[in-house]
């Protein structure tokens, strides 16, 4: 921005030296140019007066007089009589170089003064310099003023692109800053009083997500003993014991995301997205997920390359595929498999079915919150999506029919390290 209020305010400044500066140099040449021409002329009407005089009283015309009354000029004086007499006084001018003006008398006297143009035009040269050294005079003040101004302006545009920063980073202390420009003051108060309802927002919101750990921690832990005491004693069929430990898992799961939010709640710093296998996480939720499919009698299969590594968090990343599993499940229909394979830029994990897919109508808005074409909460794929670009990536809608939900992670690498949530 500085840069262009300088330059602009350059540009207006030339664009005005020019506007006058331009008219003004040509006024000022023609004027010393008439200047001379009314002055040669005005020295050869006195001499056409004075040879006049000097014929009247008889008296003889002085040469020396002449030159010494009118300097640098070269004269020619003619008069009439018997015989006629020519007086020529001062150096020749080269006719290149000669500017002059004539005069006559009624009784015959003709008078020519000659000068050397060169002086007339070193006078106009010496104007026009001046000239020149005042537009630029004027131009180095217009840019001090512009200097001047454009700190004046920036640094408080600078200060509360600052303010608004450290708004969006969930730093909501309202700054106080006044810079006397009234404009960038209604700015600032306005940032103060946002910065004052996002703190008490924050605020509220930590409270709630501390209450509600610590009341959903007790039972949870209670509902892990349980299971655990359930398997550990269990001599029923298979089924009974993958069915709990599938339960004991998706309740440490549970337990974990209490964690995150506690630690948020406590302002505590969240992991940050690390290289992980994704055949981990994807074998981890299809074994979760399976004895379901089985129950349905459906399919659910793993496909696609495999041993990829990608930048995510583990909780994050298993939550959405967990998330868009549950979807086919539920509005799905036959096989469900779950693809990967390495793009350009992403690790994809896609998820396919085999069902009627999702109506046009809801397609461009099943990411929406409280959206859902089939009784849901309509909140699974928006947290889903969320979570994704929480880990640097992206879930995404890439088929409607069959419906097929693609999820786009960063290859693992040092370079691409994300950091999820705020410091």
């Amino acid at each position: 921005m500085r840069r262009r209020l300088l330059s602009s305010t350059l540009v207006v400044a030339v664009i005005a030296v020019l506007l006058l500066g331009v008219p003004l140099g040509i006024v000022v040449s023609r004027l010393i140019v008439d200047e001379a021409a009314a002055e040669l002329q005005g020295e050869a009407n006195r001499l056409v007066q004075e040879v006049g005089y000097a014929q009247i009283q008889d008296a003889p015309i002085d040469p020396e007089q002449i030159e010494q009354n009118y300097p640098d000029r070269y004269i020619q004086i003619y008069t009439t009589g018997n015989p006629p007499k020519a007086l020529i006084v001062g150096t020749e001018v080269s006719s290149d170089q000669a500017m002059w003006e004539d005069a006559k008398s009624d009784d015959g006297i003709y008078v020519r003064v000659t000068r050397d143009r060169g002086e007339v035009e070193a006078d106009v040269r010496a104007r026009l310099l001046l000239i020149v050294a005042l537009a630029a005079a004027a131009l180095a003040v217009a840019v001090g003023l512009a200097i001047v101004q454009s700190r004046r302006l920036t640094l408080p545009l600078q200060d509360l692109a600052k303010i608004a920063e450290r708004l969006g980073s969930g730093d909501a202390r309202p700054s106080k800053h006044r810079y006397g420009i009234a404009e960038l003051d209604r700015v600032a108060e306005v940032l103060d009083r946002s910065a004052s309802r996002i703190s008490d927002l924050l605020t509220r919101e930590r409270e709630f997500a501390t209450d509600a750990s610590h009341q959903l921690r007790t039972p949870l832990t209670g509902l892990t003993m349980r299971l655990e005491e359930i398997v550990a004693a269990s001599d029923q069929p298979v089924i009974v014991r993958e069915e709990g430990e599938a339960a004991i898992v998706q309740a440490e799961r549970l337990t974990a995301v209490i964690d995150e939010l506690l630690a948020a709640a406590r302002r505590q710093r969240h992991a940050q997205a690390e290289p992980m296998s994704v055949d981990e996480i994807l074998i981890q939720q299809i074994t979760e997920w399976e004895p379901a499919f089985r129950r349905a009698g459906r399919g659910l299969l793993l496909e696609g390359s495999r041993g990829l590594r990608a930048l995510a968090t583990e909780g994050g990343f298993g939550q959405v595929v967990a998330t868009l599993l549950e979807n086919s499940l539920r509005h799905g229909g036959g096989v469900v498999t779950v693809t990967t394979n390495l793009s350009d830029n992403y690790v994809v994990i896609e998820v396919a079915d085999q069902g009627s897919g999702i109506p046009d109508e809801l397609a461009p808005k099943v990411f929406e919150r409280n959206v859902s074409g089939g009784g849901g909460t309509g909140l699974g794929l928006t947290l889903a999506r969320a979570l994704a670009a929480a880990d640097g990536g992206r879930l995404e809608l890439i088929r409607r029919k069959p419906a097929v939900f693609a999820l786009f992670l960063r290859p693992a690498n040092e370079r691409n390290r994300v950091v999820t949530g705020p410091a």
